[in-house]
């Protein structure tokens, strides 16, 4: 039992730490791709707006900017400024860590998410204000923002999770890859990833499961439907910011 405990203790430490490999990358993605997916559709269900899809959105904007739908402009630069914030703050908290040393550079920003999200899915379904909407579509577009960030931060640049249209690109290009037929023995052969391909497969299949989820959930049980994931993305956030706080003691118990 006690190696148990403190293989998952080591887990919990390792998969929001600060030193990645693209194992915990890619096992952070997967869980990041199904939370983005139960999002994005628990927003459209109840405000119909997909909360991470900034094209579609500054698309809307521009749309209803010459078409005269006030209301529809306001909302969609209210989702964009908030998607920006949402990033912006990503990045505050994620150097404000990095620059201390901590652990929990990473994790913090997940922690704050997936506070956020428990809020959210306990106290929204209360909210009496006529125009709740505008409050639901505030909050869910900033944690978008701040998911896409962190996850950016995180890989490189090489995975994003709130929007799918970049990984389904990348997967055509490994398809043709995978279909192009070699006539020249002189040059190199054109060779697919099929490690990326597989890696971006199971993301965007995440991403349509957490939709689905989020589909079937609402109409059931409402906001509450995102409580279980920011309860997961908790448990897998809280082992490095647990050290920090730990190391913290230490350190003012060495000093006095």
């Amino acid at each position: 039992m006690d190696r148990r405990r403190r293989l998952l203790r080591d887990y919990l430490l390792a998969v929001a730490g600060p030193v990645r490999s693209p194992r915990h990358n890619l096992q952070l993605a997967a869980l990041l791709s199904l939370n983005a997916g139960v999002l994005n559709s628990v927003g459209f269900v109840a405000v119909s707006v997909y909360t991470s899809h900034m094209t579609g959105l500054t698309a809307t904007v521009a749309d209803n900017l010459v078409l005269g739908g006030t209301t529809v402009v306001l909302v969609g630069l209210l989702a964009i400024a908030t998607f920006v914030a949402g990033a912006a703050a990503c990045a505050v908290l994620f150097n404000w860590g990095r620059r201390r040393g901590l652990r929990g550079r990473y994790a913090n920003v997940l922690v704050l998410e997936a506070s956020l999200v428990l809020l959210f899915g306990l106290l929204a379904e209360g909210l009496t204000w006529r125009h709740r909407e505008l409050v639901f579509v505030a909050v869910l577009c900033f944690t978008m923002g701040m998911q896409n960030a962190i996850i950016t931060k995180i890989s490189g640049a090489q995975i994003r999770t709130t929007h799918v249209t970049g990984m389904v690109t990348d997967i055509g290009i490994e398809l043709g890859k995978l279909a192009y037929v070699h006539r020249t023995d002189d040059l190199d052969p054109v060779v697919a990833d099929h490690r990326k391909l597989g890696m971006l497969a199971m993301l965007v299949g995440l991403f349509f499961v957490g939709g689905v989820i989020g589909a079937l959930g609402y109409p059931e049980i409402g906001f509450a439907t995102l409580v279980p994931l920011a309860l997961v993305l908790l448990a897998v956030a809280a082992g490095p910011l647990a050290a920090d706080v730990h190391r913290h003691r230490r350190a003012g118990a060495g000093a006095r």
